[in-house]
């Protein structure tokens, strides 16, 4: 730490609020350059607001941030300063990309920062060789363990050799030897590193804020002290950091703070509760479970412990009936918890690791709805919630409404709800993680207590070492393997530790086949410094960065073959489905004829019916209760009645009448029955030599009906063409949209925030890939439209060709829009698909031509793509139109390319509001 030196983050009266939730409460602070700076306090207390802000992630709403110099509320400043500034977001591998091998995601991030072929190779090799990673360069982000994957989230903060690393919760779920490794790789870094990085990290271990240089402890979103680990604890009088901090808090959130109640000797001879023997589950070729084997006796604390992923939870959920095994056993109470176990069930009492309880009910409510689902009597169950209401103290609590209670509160609460119906088993999936030390600590008194005086069995899992050092026994579990079973003093005496954490980190070795924890090199020698460092501002619009983009989204899309069946093959099945389902022709009508006259009169106008392609005879009527039962069952859709005296009228010159009886159940096709009848009547009144005995006088006026371009007068030609055009709206569009929102829904969209790419190279970067599959979906439909449905293109390739490629770059814009105010997938999926479906059947002339719309229907119709695309197909196809005829309709699908993607760069932030 460089006393001299200039701050390398100087923050003055910053406040942050969500809404009615205060992040940060008038925050000022400078943080010392050239040294590691750890944020302690629980989760919700605002240190990832402030680390965000420092980062440039998210967007300052009041006070003043200034960082190696830069105003983080000046953008042009940011811009500068980004380049600088490494962030490494909250949660295992965050900013990776799962899909990606370990290499992939670190040249990614190097081609962000600028970085030429050359420079990118020697700085991937340099940190898979720094991070061990080497062996595993071409494995996927998503197999790699919690701490490999941030020892790879580490190489992609630092390809670009920041001077600012700002690091939120990088170990939080991590195995203490590769937390270990993480802390060594780091030093090591700094060492080499020639301008003394600064690094910011936020930490839930308050024995792992022991080694930093500088620490700011946060409570309620204020900072409570800075200082050194040293000063802290001397301002404090305490032994360790997380003492020093239980003393810092204020008065009423420290109050609780008791001594931890002695745990007594359990009985040996206890029965047994749990016992699972070889228990193994396995997703695919996934082990989660490898033949784990344990027994936990009745009123014992039973600890669990292990980095994330290596299946606690699997375990907890196999145990408790959740999950079946895959091979092995698990019986509690001698029975396995199967699902139609309802009597084990009964006792057994579960609170899982994430928040499962109704944030809509208070904490009264809450507690009674969970009685009621065990059908407690109703006196039992008001003593019993009196009860654990006052034994886990929420009497202040018990009207609030459990989502806007303290995380603290909330997980007694979760606990109390647990054990509602009295238990004799509670198992526990890291209840306290996220949880400052005051209500750790609390949490704790309440699980001895049940243990000891209620005489509960508790397994409990846990990251926190000084918890399971509370805990009658342990299992330390790794890689879905039981590495050792004792209590946590035979588990320190088994490896001649000091802490338990040392013992786990020697198994752990132990485990790995190593003697010490593996030394990674770093390599002292590097290029000449001018190739080192990215200096100045960086370019304004870069094509390696937006191809940053485009080789990464592919990569993802061949790698999904779910996504990649959807996005290649969904348009050639709806277009099966449209070209062959969906016809505007109305054929094969059936008719029944109730002939009163019997006359060759009536029968030569019934002979006109049988002779039209359009209708098809059915058996005749016999009454009019005839033809209403066989209408109403849709045996006919038409009837035809000719009277008595029919012939008769006809030779007499006398007006003949004829009866039409039409199903009006669908009105399109009840028109087009009633003009087919209508022209069929006419063919019959046209001919009076052949269907009289009596001429007529010759029309004046004959008019000729000719059909152009579609000759035969067949749907399917405008119809395949049509499909196209939809399709090529519908898809794409949803594809660019689901692409755009996965980026905020898995959070790495904090790579947009933090570093050079600007919003048009990130928009156009992930629309590339979209755009080429559009092209090879038209390329199929093109196929399936002149081989499968015999619908020739009458015109020339290339106004069809390029109308095409400025129609797909238009609906993936179309899609990208959409994308900027949706924040879930679910979200984007049914909001493209109803934005382009509805407007394309309904106003782009799909079903009534623009020229009839009028008012909104109209303005909808102009301002939709599909409106000057469906010309281009269906003109191409069917009337062998070419640029002179499909110029005017080319030009304006090209207008709508700038104003889309300009729409969407005004929506879409480059922070996080």
């Amino acid at each position: 730490m460089s006393i001299a030196a200039p701050p390398v983050a100087v923050v003055r009266h910053l406040s942050q609020h969500y809404r009615d939730v205060t992040a940060l409460d008038d925050v000022s602070i400078a943080l010392p350059s050239g040294c590691v700076i750890g944020l302690i306090g629980p989760d919700g207390v605002g240190k990832s607001s402030l680390l965000s802000i420092l980062a440039g992630a998210r967007a300052i709403q009041r006070g003043e941030i200034v960082v190696l110099g830069a105003d983080m509320a000046d953008r042009r400043a940011r811009e500068r300063a980004c380049p600088r500034i490494a962030y490494m977001p909250q949660g295992l591998g965050k900013n990776l990309y799962p899909d990606l091998s370990v290499r992939e995601n670190i040249a990614f991030f190097a081609r962000l920062f600028g970085q030429s072929r050359a420079e990118r190779d020697w700085r991937i090799a340099e940190l898979m060789e720094a991070t061990a990673l080497s062996d595993f360069a071409d494995r996927p982000a998503k197999k790699l363990s919690g701490g490999m994957k941030q020892k790879l989230g580490l190489c992609c903060s630092l390809i670009h050799d920041p001077d600012l690393l700002i690091l939120d919760e990088p170990t939080t779920g991590v195995d203490p030897l590769s937390r270990r490794q993480f802390w060594d790789l780091i030093d090591r870094l700094r060492a080499r590193s020639a301008t003394a990085m600064s690094v910011v990290v936020a930490t839930a271990y308050m024995e792992e804020a022991e080694r930093f240089d500088w620490l700011i402890a946060m409570n309620d979103g204020r900072i409570l002290a800075t200082g050194t680990p040293a000063e802290l604890k001397a301002q404090t009088a305490a032994q360790t950091i997380e003492d020093a901090f239980v003393a810092l808090l204020p008065l009423d959130a420290s109050r609780h703070q008791a001594a931890m109640p002695v745990k007594t000797e359990l009985d040996p001879d206890h029965e047994m509760v749990i016992v699972a023997r070889d228990l193994t589950c396995r997703f695919g070729d996934f082990t989660a479970v490898d033949r784990v084997n344990f027994q936990i006796r009745k009123g014992e604390i039973f600890g669990f412990v292990g980095s994330n992923g290596c299946g606690k939870t699997t375990t907890m959920k196999m145990l408790t009936g959740l999950l079946p095994p895959t091979a092995g056993e698990a019986l509690i109470f001698g029975r396995s918890m199967e699902a139609g176990n309802h009597e084990s069930r009964r006792r057994v009492g579960y609170m899982s690791q994430a928040f499962s309880l109704y944030g809509e009910l208070t904490v009264r409510q809450n507690l009674v709805l969970h009685a009621r689902l065990f059908h407690l009597p109703h006196d039992f169950a008001e003593k019993r919630i009196a009860e654990l209401i006052d034994r886990c103290d929420l009497t202040e609590h018990v009207d609030g409404l459990a989502a806007e209670l303290p995380l603290g509160i909330r997980q007694r609460l979760s606990l109390a709800v647990a054990i509602v119906h009295a238990p004799d088993l509670l198992i526990l999936d890291e209840p306290t993680s996220g949880v400052d030390p005051v209500a750790r600590n609390q949490f704790w008194r309440l699980l001895i207590e049940l243990s000891r005086n209620d005489d509960m069995t508790i397994f409990v899992s846990t990251h926190f070492m000084n918890e399971a050092a509370r805990c009658d026994r342990l299992s330390l579990m790794h890689d879905g393997r039981v590495l050792a079973t004792d209590t946590p003093d035979g588990l320190i005496r088994a490896k001649g530790a000091q802490t338990l954490e040392d013992a786990f980190v020697a198994f752990l070795e132990q485990d790995a086949g190593l003697d010490a924890p593996p030394k990674m090199p770093i390599d002292a020698s590097s290029p000449p410094a001018p190739e080192r460092r990215i200096s100045g501002k960086p370019a304004r619009f870069s094509l390696r960065r937006l191809f940053a983009y485009t080789i990464r989204e592919g990569l993802e899309l061949v790698r999904d073959p779910i996504r990649l069946m959807f996005a290649l093959f969904g348009t050639a099945f709806l277009m099966i489905v449209f070209g062959v389902g969906i016809s505007t022709d109305v054929n094969d009508l059936t008719f029944a004829a109730l002939d009163r006259d019997q006359t060759p009169e009536s029968r030569a106008y019934l002979a006109e019916l049988r002779g039209s392609p359009y209708f098809v005879e059915k058996r005749p009527l016999v009454d009019y209760a005839d033809l209403e039962r066989r209408m109403k069952a849709g045996d006919i859709m038409a009837s035809i009645e000719i009277p008595p005296n029919f012939g008769l009228d006809i030779k007499r010159g006398r007006t003949a009448f004829v009866s039409a009886w039409i199903d009006g159940s669908m009105p399109f096709r009840a028109e087009t029955i009633r003009g087919y009848l209508e022209g069929t009547h006419q063919l019959y009144l046209g001919d009076p030599a052949v269907k009289t005995t009596r001429p007529a006088a010759a029309s004046p006026v004959n008019t000729e009906i000719r059909f152009k371009y579609n000759q035969a007068f067949n749907s399917i030609y405008a119809m395949v063409p049509t499909t196209i055009a939809l399709l090529l709206a519908l898809f794409p569009a949803i594809l660019m949209a689901l692409a755009v929102v996965r980026e905020k829904e898995l959070g790495s969209i904090t790579n947009l925030y933090v570093t050079p790419v600007t919003r048009l190279e990130f928009l156009l970067g992930k629309q590339l890939p979209y755009v080429g599959v559009a092209l090879v979906n038209f390329a199929v439909m093109f196929g399936m439209a002149t081989l499968l449905f015999n619908v020739p293109l009458r015109g020339a390739i290339l106004p069809l060709l390029t109308g095409t490629i400025i129609y797909v770059f238009t609906t993936t814009a179309y899609g990208m829009l959409i994308s900027t105010f949706c924040r879930t997938q679910i979200a984007a999926l049914f909001g493209t698909a109803i934005l382009t479906v509805l407007p394309a059947t309904q106003f782009s002339g799909m079903l009534v031509p623009v020229s009839s719309l009028s008012g909104v229907g109209r303005i909808i119709g102009m301002g939709f793509p599909m409106t000057y695309f469906r010309p281009i197909s269906v003109g191409t196809f069917t009337k062998g139109l070419g640029f002179a005829d499909l110029g005017a309709d080319i030009l304006i699908l090209l207008v709508f390319i700038p104003v889309l993607i300009g729409l969407s760069l005004v929506l879409l932030p480059k922070q996080d509001s």
